[in-house]
């Protein structure tokens, strides 16, 4: 079996997807709208296109014309998926999943309205008017994003009326795409926040990775760490939404379906169709299967039959300090390499901005993943990016 792949996304994650499906010994073509990016250094070929313009990713789609389509990211012609799937290409997951998990709005409706899931109080924004007008019936503090984002990018907290116009700016900057909206969110007061990695299979059950933890900060994802302690109420709460919304959606995958944990309960936030950041824990060796493994396995149709946790682990992220766009030297990475059952991952990004994730540092073991999101953090700070 060797099938053809396209990749549309090829930051660290897709890069990562393609060594999982060359393991296999399939065959990549990757996207992305620069040169150079992290998966075209590995794939078989690639391609610079502006994804968002639907006449260009159809000439890619009609060029190589894969066995499998494979977003990796958000800012994609999402809607020329259903036309693909007409045409007899597989869309991973699914058109549908790819499109109503393209903007928060679609996603959100369908787990709140339609599924019936446990999610913050909303309301949706496209202008600054309007977004004062969600503030009002949320109430404060609440949290404004854009509809199309990734890695949390546009988000900010509100937590007076002064707050509201820097919150809308924000969310523009931060927007991907074409879409100019918005949605606020009412504030959760949770404990802690988890990734469930969900794995669908068109010939096997849905799966669950150990849950995740991580912290955020300006909206990315700092350390995660697996497994995440909660409670069993909790986490089965959590596997029968995740099963809930992924099976709305259909198709087969890796999917990251983040939950909010507080004394309320558990609450829907939002959902990936594809490994998600803070799912990167698992290149430390946690499970069986990292999650870009599961997602090849999944994508492919090798069955996967179970996912034990095998080990503690926690990730730190490496990041830049500064904006350049020379390629970046690494220093320090003999120090970094001095602490046992550590590694690091340097994603080969070809220019930096201050805060760009350019790696991360993985750490496991035995120990309490406290511990071990210490260690990450250690090994991280001693690899300079410049």
């Amino acid at each position: 079996m060797r099938k053809k792949i396209l990749l549309l996304g090829s930051g660290e994650l897709g890069k990562e997807v393609v060594i999982a499906m060359q393991r296999l010994g399939q065959y990549v073509i990757a996207v992305d709208n620069y040169f150079n990016a992290p998966a075209m250094q590995v794939a078989h070929e690639h391609e610079v296109i502006d994804m968002l313009d639907g006449e260009e990713l159809d000439k890619i789609v009609e060029k190589h014309q894969p066995d499998y389509i494979v977003p990796e990211v958000e800012s994609i012609r999402t809607e020329r998926f259903y036309e693909y799937e007409k045409q007899g290409y597989n869309v991973i997951p699914s058109a549908k999943a790819a499109n109503f998990t393209m903007n928060r709005k679609a996603i959100r409706d369908l787990a709140a309205v339609d599924l019936g899931l446990k999610t913050a109080k909303y309301k949706y924004a496209n202008s600054f008017e309007e977004l004062k007008e969600g503030v009002k019936f949320t109430g404060t503090p609440c949290v404004v994003k854009p509809l199309m984002s990734s890695s949390g990018k546009g988000q900010s907290v509100i937590k007076t009326e002064a707050d509201i116009e820097k919150a809308w700016n924000i969310a523009m900057e931060g927007s991907r795409g074409d879409l100019m909206e918005v949605i606020v969110e009412a504030f959760i007061d949770f404990d802690y926040e988890i990734t469930l990695l969900t794995l669908t299979q068109n010939n096997g059950n849905t799966l669950f990775c150990p849950p995740i933890g991580h912290r955020q900060e300006r909206g990315d994802y700092q350390e995660s760490w697996q497994p995440m302690t909660m409670k069993d109420s909790h986490l089965k709460s959590a596997q029968e939404m995740a099963k809930k919304v992924t099976q709305a959606l259909g198709g087969s995958g890796i999917w990251g379906v983040e939950f909010f944990v507080g004394k309320e309960g558990v609450y829907f936030s939002e959902l990936s169709p594809r490994p998600h950041d803070t799912g990167m824990v698992t290149l430390a060796g946690t499970q069986n299967f990292s999650e870009f493994d599961l997602h090849a396995r999944a994508i492919l149709g090798i069955p996967i039959l179970n996912i034990p946790l095998l080990k503690n682990g926690a990730s730190a992220v490496i990041l830049a300090d500064n904006e350049s766009s020379e390629w970046p030297i690494y220093e320090g990475l003999e120090e970094a390499a001095e602490y046992q059952n550590t590694d690091f991952k340097i994603f080969g990004k070809p220019t930096t901005r201050k805060y760009r994730r350019m790696g991360v540092a993985l750490a496991n073991g035995t120990e309490d993943c406290s511990i071990l999101v210490s260690k990450a953090i250690e090994v991280a700070k001693k690899i300079k990016v410049n």
